[in-house]
């Protein structure tokens, strides 16, 4: 997509969606509640980000039924702790479908748990909204719909985009080192990424991976700086890519360039060595983005209830923008289509776009994947701000690379 019919689409979006801003607080929803349905990893290792997603749907729930619930009938989102584990998820949303007989379904945090959670509700003809897959290519399930726009194969153009806005200002690297945990997502875009480099070019001169839960980076950092390459790839999920930071500063190693895939943002943001470090993102709490009305009464309560909920970063990124998306996935297909038909709401969300926060989502691509609509940011004076493209970036704002 032209970035200039991007820009088009996003104001369209926010065209449409502010009178949700602007409406004023319609009838009380009356009648049995829609039960909605999904699991979070409320505990274990992917705890801290799901929390995001946790409150993102408490508060998106809340202001729903303020706006009279859907089809003029309360809203109730059930959801249970996975703990981080696949299996746990499995079973989980089998309860929710055949004890607590939910109504709609809506994917976990992570890619294995949202697997897991796609073969339950392709056992049950249900359709599943999920906002973190990774995977495109393993979204076989004709009913399943990705808030996540990253395009059905992200290990291709989210890392030509990276390499791109190297090239856009004339500091395109030659070597390349790619570290990488093995978690599934984080690896097939590390996998990509030096797919990627080896057409355009760059020489590989390190290639390290390391189990999902490791804790010691020190020797990762020392093979990093041995191999001193202009680009350093990390494949880090997480609070990985501040204890990959950490063990660079602790032998006075800084790489010219560094981008770290799915970081803790306001931890990474505000690390010792993290200036000028890059990342993905779909969505960061500055214009153009909040020129949406929607997306700004949004950052506004989230900033609000994350600080007061001691959250480690009340800023809404691409987590909580993603999260916030995928319910208004959902929202647009009952709203157009007044059913809760799993399958009436899938087709209508394969013929139709929907507007979000972080732009005009479509779903008739491959394994109903749309738009890559990835950006990247950058950490200045310690804080996120987008740099590209440059239609996207915030005000003032332009990629720094030394």
């Amino acid at each position: 997509m032209k970035p200039i019919t991007r820009l088009i689409l996003a104001a369209g979006g926010a065209l449409l969606s502010l009178g949700m801003v602007l409406q004023p607080v319609a009838a009380a929803p009356a009648g049995p509640p829609i039960k909605i349905g999904s699991t979070l990893a409320l505990t274990g290792p992917l705890a801290a980000t799901a929390m995001i997603h946790k409150l993102t749907g408490e508060i998106y729930v809340e202001e729903l039924n303020k706006r009279g619930g859907l089809l003029g009938r309360p809203v109730e989102w059930i959801v249970k702790d996975d703990q981080s584990k696949p299996d746990v998820a499995r079973t989980l949303y089998e309860q929710l479908i055949t004890v607590d007989h939910v109504d709609l379904l809506l994917g976990p945090y992570a890619t294995g748990n949202i697997l897991s959670a796609m073969g339950v509700a392709q056992k049950y003809h249900k359709m599943l909204v999920h906002h973190t897959l990774g995977i495109p290519s393993l979204a076989k399930y004709d009913m399943q719909f990705p808030a996540w726009s990253v395009g059905p194969d992200p290990a291709t153009t989210v890392t030509n985009h990276l390499l791109d806005a190297f090239a856009s200002v004339g500091k395109s690297p030659k070597t390349i080192a790619i570290v990488t945990s093995k978690f599934p997502s984080v690896y097939v875009m590390s996998e990509g990424m030096r797919e990627v480099a080896k057409k355009r070019g760059l020489k590989e001169v390190l290639f390290l991976e390391w189990e999902f839960g490791n804790k010691d980076f020190g020797p990762i950092a020392s093979r990093l700086k041995d191999a001193n390459p202009d680009f350093v790839f990390v494949g880090a999920l997480g609070l990985e890519g501040n204890q990959l930071l950490d063990a660079m500063k602790k032998i006075d190693y800084a790489p010219p360039l560094q981008y770290y895939m799915y970081p803790a943002p306001g931890p990474l943001a505000k690390a010792p060595g993290a200036e000028h470090a890059l990342a993905g993102s779909i969505f960061e709490q500055h214009p153009p983005f909040t020129n949406n009305p929607t997306a700004a009464a949004f950052v506004k309560i989230y900033n609000e209830r994350a600080a007061k909920a001691g959250l480690p970063d009340n800023a809404v990124e691409t987590q909580a923008a993603a999260s916030y998306s995928a319910w208004q996935i959902i929202e647009a297909a009952v709203t157009a289509t007044k059913s809760l038909d799993d399958k009436v709401l899938s087709q209508w969300l394969k013929t139709h776009r929907v507007d979000t926060i972080q732009g005009s989502l479509r779903f008739d691509g491959p394994n109903n994947f749309g738009d890559d609509l990835m950006r990247l940011k950058q950490v200045q004076n310690g804080h996120w701000v987008t740099v590209w493209p440059k239609e996207w970036a915030a005000p003032g704002a332009k990629l720094l690379v030394p």
